[in-house]
């Protein structure tokens, strides 16, 4: 039962070339920053990603792209990276685009056990295309198909050695669900507890879904934009 692996290096091991991967986080917030290091730092190539979006040019998932160890984001939003931008209009990267409650809703599927769903949101735009079509209560809706992935990874606030896990505000995001939609996941926490330790009636995400679980380090958790008043 006792889940818990050293260190990042180590809870990344069996990840392969050309394997599907989920990242929680949304823009810089919740996501796993040691796990994108080790990945980083890695010659794993030819990833599939699913993530909110691909951090910023010189942090997160921005990392990756640099290297290009990415070949196809499966994402909501671009707006803040521009290597993104860049490799997406030159062909070098292949995206695909989602709305964003879509993309939620399809990784909550698939850690749910449900293969697909209808929705109305895309109807009449390119997100649409080439996706059956049904009415529903007099409004057009999309068939869209559940997201699971090898190797999700995602970032907790705290966690036990069995893998339950506990997000903190915002950063609970997609972790959550993704948590759910990997064959293998990865957690990274701020802080790891004996079993026991944590109260039931607080806990996100069961440890029946978390295979690895670890103490995070050095964690920057960076700001994207920081507003202040003079």
């Amino acid at each position: 039962m006792n889940k818990v692996v050293k260190n990042a290096q180590e809870a990344i091991i069996g990840l392969q070339d050309n394997m599907t991967l989920m990242l929680g986080g949304f823009g810089l917030c919740g996501i796993p920053e040691n796990c994108i290091t080790a990945l980083y730092e890695s010659d794993i190539k030819g990833l599939t990603c699913i993530s909110n979006n691909a951090g910023v040019d010189d942090f997160g998932l921005g990392f990756l792209l640099k290297k290009h160890q990415i070949k196809k984001m499966i994402s909501s939003y671009v707006g803040e990276n521009v290597e993104f931008e860049r490799q997406l209009l030159s062909g070098e990267l292949e995206v695909e685009l989602i709305p964003q409650g879509t993309l939620a809703e399809r990784c909550r599927a698939g850690g749910a056990g449900i293969p697909a769903f209808f929705v109305p949101a895309g109807y009449g735009t390119e997100v649409g295309e080439g996706k059956e079509v049904r009415e529903f209560n007099g409004k057009m809706h999309l068939l869209e198909h559940a997201l699971v992935a090898d190797f999700a990874i995602v970032k907790a606030w705290k966690g036990d050695t069995y893998g339950n896990l506990i997000y903190r505000h915002t950063a609970n995001n997609f972790n959550q669900a993704m948590a759910m939609a990997g064959k293998i996941t990865i957690a990274e926490v701020e802080e790891l507890v004996p079993a026991g330790t944590l109260d039931p009636n607080q806990i996100h995400t069961p440890g029946i879904f978390v295979q690895r679980i670890f103490q995070s380090k050095d964690l920057e958790k960076r700001i994207e934009f920081a507003t202040t008043s003079k």
